[in-house]
C-alpha cells in the first residue's frame, strides 16, 4: 500500500445481527466510488442509517445483494419504494445478485402491488411503477455495467460457502488504484480469498465462536457451521494481505466498551488493523 487515500470510501450501514439491537441497524454498507454509490445489502433501519450518512435512494448507483437471508434483505422494498416517491422522473434501480435475485425483486414488486396503485392514483405526476433492472451473477466481473459505466469503478464477484443458503456471493470494488472487499456470511473459502486479495479494507461477518457455545441454545449454536470465526477472519486477512479488517454483523454483538476481546482473538492470526465496526464507520481506502 502507497498510504495514499483514494477517492473510494467504505461506510457501515449497519452492523447488527438478526437480533434487534437498539445500537445496530441490520446488515448494510455503502461504498462511495467518485459520484457512484453502491449499497450493499439493506437490512433493518438501512434506509435510516443512509439518510444519517447523507445519501438517499434516488442517489444510489445500485444495491448490490450478497444473498437472500431475510435480515440481509428486509429494507429492500423500503429502498425502492422510497427512490421511487421521492424521483422527479422514472429512475429504474440496478440490482445485482445471485441467482434467485430476480424472483426475489418480482415477488417484492408483487407485494408492492396495491401501494404502487394507491400511489399512482393519487399522485398525478407519478405515472407508471417502480421499476429494477436486474443482473444475476454468481462468479465474474462487472467494469461497465450501466450503473457505473464509464466512471472507472470495477465489480469482481465470487462466490461465497454459506450453505445450506445457496447461492451465495461477495464482492471486491475496485477505483482509483485502491480496492475494498465486503463479503457478507460465508466459511472461509477460494472465493472470498480471490476478493480480498490484497486489500486496502476487507469487511467480514463474524461470531465469536466461545460466546455462541456458552450459551444452551441448539438454534443458535447451528450458526457456528456457516459463518466465519474472529479467528478466521483474521487467518484470511492475513494469507491474502489485507490492509484494514473491519469486523461486522457480530453475533452475538459485542457490549458497549467489550470489543476488544474481538479484536484480540482476530489479532492471534492477524497483525494488522482491525476494528470492531460501529454504524457509520468510514474509512477511506489506500491506493496500492
Amino acid at each position: 500500500m502507497s498510504g495514499e487515500p483514494s477517492a473510494l470510501e467504505v461506510t457501515l450501514l449497519g452492523t447488527g445481527n438478526p437480533l434487534p439491537d437498539p445500537n445496530r441497524a441490520g446488515p448494510s454498507t455503502l461504498v462511495t466510488a467518485g459520484d457512484r454509490r453502491l449499497l450493499i445489502d439493506c437490512g433493518r433501519g438501512s434506509l435510516m442509517r443512509l439518510a444519517a450518512a447523507g445519501a438517499y435512494p434516488p442517489m444510489l448507483s445500485a444495491v448490490l445483494l450478497t444473498h437472500l437471508h431475510s435480515d440481509h434483505i428486509c429494507d429492500f422494498n423500503d429502498v425502492l419504494t422510497t427512490r421511487w416517491v421521492m424521483s422527479p422522473v422514472d429512475l429504474p434501480l440496478h440490482v445485482i445478485g445471485p441467482p434467485g435475485t430476480q424472483a426475489f425483486v418480482d415477488a417484492t414488486l408483487a407485494m408492492l402491488r396495491d401501494d404502487i396503485g394507491w400511489r399512482i392514483a393519487h399522485h398525478d405526476d407519478l405515472n407508471s411503477a417502480p421499476t429494477c433492472h436486474v443482473t444475476e451473477i454468481l462468479d465474474g466481473s462487472i467494469d461497465d455495467h450501466p450503473a457505473w459505466a464509464g466512471s472507472g469503478i470495477r465489480v469482481v464477484i465470487a462466490p461465497t460457502d454459506h450453505k445450506p443458503v445457496h447461492p451465495t456471493i461477495g464482492f471486491r470494488i475496485e477505483y482509483d488504484g485502491a480496492a475494498v472487499a465486503i463479503v457478507g456470511d460465508t466459511l472461509p473459502c477460494e472465493g472470498v480469498d480471490r476478493l480480498c486479495a490484497d486489500t486496502s479494507i476487507y469487511v467480514q461477518t463474524v461470531i465469536r465462536e466461545a460466546a455462541v457455545r456458552s450459551v444452551p441454545s441448539a438454534r443458535l449454536q447451528d450458526i457456528l457451521d456457516y459463518h466465519s470465526t474472529n479467528v478466521q477472519a483474521g487467518a484470511t486477512a492475513a494469507r491474502n494481505r489485507v490492509g484494514t479488517l473491519v469486523l461486522t454483523h457480530m453475533v452475538p454483538a459485542p457490549p458497549l466498551g467489550a470489543a476488544q476481546v474481538w479484536i484480540d482473538e482476530a489479532a492471534a492470526e492477524f497483525d494488522g488493523t482491525i476494528v470492531v465496526g460501529a454504524d457509520l464507520d468510514t474509512f477511506i481506502a489506500r491506493r496500492d
